[in-house]
């Protein structure tokens, strides 16, 4: 049976990756705290957002036939309420209090 990993097996991994990354010649280099990827003259824009294309937007194909056929199943599916035959109702006073039973039709 193979055990979960750990957070601690994850530090390890990435430790041994940096280890190797630094004997190949790589450098790290420091960021300033507060520093950001994100473009200083454009704060707000969201940087998951493919906005910075240039395509135009591509158009819907329209399918008329398939939502037609989905609002036909749609009503389909209505269903009758079946008599039930008469059912028992309390009778209450003034006050709010029950009185007795009645039999009233569905």
């Amino acid at each position: 049976m193979k055990r979960p990993v750990d957070k601690k097996d994850i530090r390890k991994d990435l430790e041994s990756q940096v280890d190797a990354f630094l004997r190949e010649g790589g450098k790290i280099e420091p960021i300033e705290r507060g520093e950001t990827g994100l473009d200083r003259n454009k704060p707000w824009s969201n940087p998951f957002q493919s906005g910075q294309s240039h395509e135009p937007p591509k158009e819907r194909t329209p399918v008329p036939e398939v939502l037609a056929a989905i609002d036909s199943r749609k009503q389909k599916e209505s269903r009758k309420v079946k008599n039930r035959g008469p059912k028992k109702v309390w009778i209450y006073d003034d006050f709010g209090e029950p009185v007795r039973w009645v039999w009233k039709e569905g």
